[in-house]
């Protein structure tokens, strides 16, 4: 049996001049925006960095384990002092509110980053739709003069897409109950 030849991935080296000018200016504007981010929302991302790391899984575990172990007395010479467990239990109520806020704040970060992303996606695919409706024309227009022919859906790609359209049909789609989705109309 012959197994098909593999192809090496490409070399990073091998990247066209565009796109490696497209990945430093993301780059460089990724920086920009952490530079800029307000002092509350850097502290919250470290944090929320910081606490969502195996280290710190592991060193709440120690904290808590040695903290169980004095209360139980199973430490000897380290008095009891939350026999209960009540302050274990404060620290850790107080410790989650705090925890879950920053959290927050930094998942409201990496929404608007998110955000802003699609809107870009979103705005290259409009302009690069909008250019293959330019060069669909184009070759259109080229094949007519040399007589070649063309399939029948050509002239309706040499439509743009209007994105309110697509908005507008999305939103009927969506009020639309389960029941009237039939694709047969």
């Amino acid at each position: 049996m012959n197994e098909p030849a593999t192809v090496p991935p490409p070399q990073p080296r091998s990247l066209n001049s565009a796109l490696e000018r497209n990945i430093d200016a993301l780059e460089r504007r990724r920086r920009e925006d952490e530079e800029r981010a307000p002092l509350e929302g850097r502290v919250a991302e470290a944090i929320t960095r910081s606490v969502g790391s195996m280290l710190f899984v592991y060193l709440s575990l120690a904290l808590i384990a040695l903290w169980v172990a004095a209360n139980l007395g199973w430490i000897p010479g380290v008095p009891r002092f939350d026999q209960e467990f009540v302050i274990l239990a404060t620290i850790a109520s107080v410790a989650a509110i705090f925890l879950s806020a920053f959290v927050l704040v930094a998942q409201n970060r990496m929404a608007t980053a998110a955000d802003r992303r699609a809107e870009l996606d979103l705005q290259i695919s409009l302009l690069v739709e909008h250019e293959v409706t330019r060069v669909v024309s184009l070759v259109s227009a080229i094949a007519d003069k040399l007589g070649v022919s063309h399939g029948d859906d050509v002239e309706e790609l040499k439509h743009d897409v209007a994105p309110e359209a697509v908005l507008d049909a999305i939103d009927t789609t969506e009020q639309k109950p389960r029941g009237d989705l039939d694709p047969r109309g």
